[in-house]
């Protein structure tokens, strides 16, 4: 599996309030101004200091997987401005990158959080991403990830050069959508499993190739836990 990380790009905003004054003629004429306070487009959402601790902690992974050094990046407590969506047909070699979401057209959202594990032989991965997204955008992920997979069901890969097959399904019960793929290849001892799943407005995304079950139990245990630690972080809001 390719390995990448996200760039962090954190930028501050200064909000101007605006101000409307109204003038009237006369001997008593008086001037009121109203500031009006735009609409935060981020209310509500996760900065990446809170999505990281919802990540699946290494005690939840297999005993031996290590964390990958510099693999668990995330966006801090500032939200960064969100990305515009390439519209271009996805690449369908990128279900293979701990970083999958970009198949959605995405690179992200305005926050986030990412953790990877390994074994020594690097043979065996599980990575780990939350995303926040603002307004109905995260629906829109789903939408799109969901479409990526119908339009790459075999694809080369860039590494072994292999053929590679795509499976995808819906995953009922978990948060409030899912969606499931398995990727397998003759020449691949094991395959992969990766999950999307949605938490309100954060999108979950875990691959993982670990267990000799094409990572399909590693990836289900580490999106559950990820999913009730968001729901949980909800209900106390």
């Amino acid at each position: 599996m390719r390995l990448s990380s996200r760039l962090v790009q954190v930028f501050a905003v200064a909000a101007l309030p605006l101000a409307l004054a109204a003038c009237s003629t006369g001997t008593d004429a008086t001037a009121t101004t109203t500031k009006a306070k735009a609409k935060d487009p981020n209310a509500g959402l996760l900065t990446g200091t809170q999505l990281k601790k919802a990540l699946a902690p290494a005690s939840v992974v297999p005993s031996y997987l290590a964390p990958v050094a510099g693999g668990s990046p995330d966006s801090g407590s500032q939200f960064m401005d969100p990305s515009a969506r390439s519209t271009g047909k996805p690449k369908c070699s990128d279900f293979e990158s701990n970083a999958w979401l970009s198949v959605s057209g995405f690179k992200g959202g305005v926050s986030f959080a990412q953790g990877d594990y390994v074994n020594k032989a690097q043979t065996e991965e599980i990575a780990e991403e939350i995303d926040a997204f603002q307004g109905t955008t995260a629906k829109s992920v789903m939408k799109y990830v969901r479409e990526a997979a119908a339009a790459c069901p075999t694809f080369t890969d860039t590494d072994a050069h292999a053929e590679v097959k795509l499976v995808g399904h819906a995953a009922p019960g978990l948060g409030d959508e899912a969606y499931t793929i398995r990727l397998t290849s003759p020449r691949f001892e094991n395959g992969s499993t990766l999950v999307a799943a949605r938490v309100g407005n954060s999108v979950v995304t875990v691959l993982s190739s670990a267990g000799n079950d094409d990572g399909a139990a590693t990836a289900g245990t580490v999106v559950t836990h990820i999913v009730d630690a968001l729901k949980a972080k909800a209900a106390k809001s």
